[in-house]
Order: C-alpha cells, then sequence, then structure tokens
C-alpha cells in the first residue's frame, strides 16, 4: 500500500483536484504516482507534465522516450516506472521480446535501440558522466544535439519519478511485468 494518503479524485476541488481532472481528460483516468505527486506537490507534477510536453513537441521519437524511461526505470529498480514504461514503450510500439531484453541488459538486434540503451544505462550507472567514446557511439547511431538534450530532460524526470515512487512506495497500477 501507497505510504502518502490520496484525497478522493472525483472531490478533491483544490490545485490537485484541477491537476487530476486535466489528466483524468487527457488520458482517461490518473494514474497513482501523478495522484500521490500532485496532492502533495502539485507544482511537482505541474513541472514533470511541462517537460513531458517539451518532449512531445521534440524530435526524439515517442518509442526512444519509452526506451529511456524503462532503462532508467529498471536501472533504478522502480517496479512501479518498469511496469509503467513497460506499458508504455508497448504502446509506443516496442515489441515485447524486445522490452525483456530492454529490461534485462541485454541487447535486442537493432543497432539505433541498442545504441540508446547502451548510452542511458552508462548515464545511469555514472551518474551522468560519459567517455568520449559514449558520446562518439551515441552520436554514430544518429542522435543529434537537440535529441541529447531530450535524452537529458527524459532521464531526468524519469529519476525524479522514480525516487518518488520508491519513496512512496506507490501501488502499481499497470500491467505486471513478468
Amino acid at each position: 500500500m501507497s505510504r502518502l494518503s490520496v484525497p478522493n479524485l472525483e472531490t478533491d476541488t483544490g490545485p490537485s483536484g484541477q491537476i487530476y481532472a486535466q489528466i483524468k481528460k487527457a488520458i482517461g483516468s490518473v494514474p497513482n504516482t501523478y495522484a500521490a505527486i500532485a496532492a502533495h506537490g502539485p507544482a511537482a507534477l505541474k513541472a514533470v507534465l511541462a517537460a513531458d510536453a517539451v518532449l512531445a513537441g521534440g524530435s526524439l521519437p515517442k518509442r526512444d522516450q519509452a526506451v529511456i524511461k524503462l532503462v532508467i526505470s529498471a536501472a533504478g529498480g522502480c517496479d512501479y516506472c518498469v511496469a509503467a514504461h513497460s506499458h508504455l514503450a508497448r504502446l509506443a510500439g516496442v515489441k515485447a521480446d524486445a522490452l525483456k531484453q530492454i529490461r534485462d541488459g541485454e541487447p535486442s538486434g537493432d543497432t539505433k535501440r541498442d545504441a540508446l540503451v547502451n548510452f542511458v544505462r552508462k548515464l545511469a550507472q555514472s551518474s551522468g558522466t560519459v567517455s568520449a567514446e559514449d558520446f562518439a557511439a551515441i552520436r554514430a547511431a544518429g542522435y543529434s544535439d537537440a535529441q541529447l538534450v531530450e535524452i537529458s530532460l527524459a532521464f531526468a524526470t524519469t529519476v525524479f519519478t522514480n525516487v518518488f515512487n520508491r519513496i512512496n512506495d506507490t501501488d502499481i497500477d499497470f500491467p505486471a511485468v513478468a
């Protein structure tokens, strides 16, 4: 059971309630992590949603964004985020076998995706420090300067939600990951 309380999403009329209504309108329901963040830090959730909007308007494909978030979540050990980002990556077109390979740290056979996974994994393992070789590899895979900024933004917002969900022990409301 999640550690932080969440008000009734249907009757909350304060700042959190307004965010819940926007999320529900946009995607049909309010994920548990968003409900808990908004309940105790509506401005923090607004910042995460704004960052996601920036990513949505950028040049990094949705599939790559989902892969980045899954790699970081797996590296951080956040079961909630692994389930969420596995589901979202599947919706973005990543096949189930590739998702398992990504979570398990195995190559998928997709050269560009594997370069992205390796780069992001190295970022996670080194607290953001990458070698000249790592930088050259991600550039050789075809990622632009602007996409490196977007990779960094996706990384940062995912670390935030991973840490929050680990603190809260957020109840998982996404399909289970085998």
